[in-house]
């Protein structure tokens, strides 16, 4: 008799994390099927579900006023959709020959078991701490889940000091630069690369130290943080380097993210190179044909290197969560990879990147061509005209596009997109001349600056050949 059919005849779907991946698997999967063929309970250990994490630096910058405001779907909301939600409860053990999990009311200590014939794990990304004295002193603030942005903003409130020091140059890190610039911090990134958005390859980062500088964040590349030092209360006075100390009232971890794999590591499950859950194109995780996983806390084929990645996006873990709900509910979907497409601004500088770097492109044994030009947004008679600069990677001899930067003003960013569809197509940069793109002057030029770079992509290639 199976474990369903011991309690009763409907199917019991567990759920651990009530974010994106993990609440999108569960509202799907009801969707599809009714709370009198399917259970569902869903654990949460913070106070928050279905919310926007890439909003938050816009939320402690002032640019979103009120936190709420980065909620999709509550839990009163996800509970009046027979969704059994349980926040506040951490589990903290998976039983894979049992399917059973063990969870922990957080505020009680009070443990249970829970017996499941699906499990999804949507246990999301961690921020990467410093393995240094200091990294946990008051003061210090990692920012990847809502709870943690109360946490931040109730530090900048309470503190008396303007002084900030990000630490780390990625995504997080520069968006909460300008976060803090932006509630009048006086604000220094200490980065370990050579320029910042390591997501970009380094000429075109140095694009984005020069518009941080504009904002009067100071910048400190090549400089790798020793220890983050504190005051007799115990509080975050400084981050030093082997050269130098800044002084910090309040420190933000930006360094990046690691999949949140403890509990799958610790049942057995397998794990990529990165840490990440293993997981088949329909979001099964491999060699086990009741367990689920998606968002952060997996890997991902990246379909321009043929290799695992773990990237931690939104709207891939909407998608997976979409995917795991499909399937746990009778229907049929699968996820195919990514092509690693992100956007992002320092102020008005809109960054974008999809595809390669140079150095995954090196890393993946591919041999290419780089190409960088300067064109405007829109026709360069019409008002409001601004530069971006495009940078393209095309295989050799094949001319295949492997990747895109683009840094410029407004309209700059979501011309990415085109190359990302041009990515999963798997089209050359000869047949990206052709597409035919929109064109009026307050849009574009007539030529628009990714198919220039297209353009002079496809020439280098054909010298080449």
């Amino acid at each position: 008799m199976s474990m369903s059919t011991a309690r009763d005849s409907r199917e019991r779907l567990v759920v651990i994390g009530g974010d994106a991946a993990g609440m999108s698997a569960a509202s799907q999967a009801r969707r599809l099927k009714g709370p009198d063929e399917l259970e569902i309970v869903a654990f949460e250990r913070g106070h928050f579900t279905s919310y926007s994490a890439c909003g938050i630096p816009y939320w402690v910058g002032g640019d979103v006023p009120e936190r709420d405001q980065l909620i999709a779907r509550t839990p009163e909301e996800h509970r009046a959709r027979a969704i059994d939600l349980r926040m506040r409860t951490e589990v903290t053990e998976i039983d894979v020959a049992g399917q059973r999990v063990r969870a922990r009311d957080v505020d009680s200590g009070a443990e249970s078991w829970t017996s499941y014939d699906q499990l999804v794990i949507a246990t999301g990304a961690r921020p990467i701490r410093p393995d240094m004295p200091g990294a946990d002193a008051p003061g210090v603030h990692g920012v990847q889940t809502l709870d943690d942005g109360q946490a931040l903003i109730d530090t900048l409130a309470r503190t008396r000091g303007r002084r900030a020091v990000v630490i780390g140059a990625g995504y997080i890190g520069v968006e909460m630069a300008e976060a803090l610039i932006n509630r009048g911090y006086e604000v220094t990134v200490v980065n370990r690369g050579s320029e910042p958005m390591s997501t970009l390859d380094p000429d075109m980062g140095r694009l984005v130290h020069e518009a941080m500088e504009g904002l009067g964040i100071t910048m400190v590349n090549n400089a790798e943080v020793t220890k983050i030092l504190t005051g007799e209360d115990g509080h975050v006075r400084a981050v030093a380097t082997e050269a130098a100390e800044y002084p910090a009232d309040v420190v933000v971890l930006g360094i990046g993210v690691r999949p949140e794999t403890t509990l799958a590591a610790q049942a057995g499950l397998p794990l990529g190179a990165h840490g990440g859950l293993l997981t088949d194109l329909s979001m099964r995780v491999r060699g086990h044909a009741d367990i689920w996983a998606g968002g952060d806390c997996v890997e991902v084929l990246d379909l321009v290197s043929g290799q695992e990645r773990h990237i931690a996006l939104g709207t891939h873990a909407n998608k997976h969560g979409q995917v795991i709900g499909t399937n746990v509910g009778g229907g049929y979907a699968t996820f195919p990879g990514v092509v690693g497409t992100a956007v992002s601004k320092v102020c008005d500088l809109e960054i974008a990147r999809t595809g390669l770097r140079e150095k995954d492109a090196r890393r993946a044994g591919l041999r290419f061509t780089t190409v960088t030009i300067e064109s405007t947004s829109r026709a360069g008679y019409y008002p409001g005209t601004d530069l971006m600069t495009v940078k393209m990677l095309a295989e050799h001899r094949t001319g295949r596009l492997l990747g895109v930067q683009i840094v410029g003003r407004e309209g700059a960013g979501k011309r990415v997109d085109i190359a990302a569809v041009a990515l999963t197509a798997r089209m050359t940069v000869e047949q990206m001349t052709a597409l035919d793109l929109g064109y009026a002057p307050p849009f574009s030029p007539v030529w628009d600056p990714v198919l220039v770079a297209a353009r002079k992509a496809s020439k280098a290639v054909e010298h080449r050949r």
